[in-house]
């Protein structure tokens, strides 16, 4: 499977909103499950949400509230709607995206700068 590309991230204010976008251009087999995860400096990736096939949604406690992630239409992209951004949201935002065939594979990833 090819590598999920991540799009949308940038700098916003505290209190503002960033729509990051993730899709696979290719894809042999179904895809079973998408997500964002982040990564601040100097901390662990930590899970911010993920979507099963069938539409289930799970969201980190942090974002529950100001984060909605969601399928597109083509069901191959997935979207990030991050609003009321906290500068604690700062980090690098990572796409995850899970096959049929139990592949996983990570995208390269975007920046998320929120200023206070």
């Amino acid at each position: 499977q090819v590598q999920p590309v991540e799009s949308g991230g940038g700098l916003a204010q505290s209190g503002g909103s960033l729509r990051l976008s993730c899709a696979a251009s290719e894809s042999f087999f179904s895809i079973t499950a998408m997500g964002w995860y982040r990564q601040a400096p100097g901390k662990q990736r930590e899970l911010v949400a993920t979507i099963s096939s069938g539409g289930r949604t799970n969201y980190a406690d942090s974002v529950k509230g100001r984060f909605t992630i969601s399928r597109g239409n083509g069901r191959d992209a997935v979207y990030l709607l991050m609003n009321n951004l906290e500068p604690e949201d700062t980090a690098i935002y990572y796409c995850d995206i899970t096959w049929a065939n139990g592949e996983s594979r990570w995208g390269q990833g975007t920046q998320v700068t929120v200023s206070s």
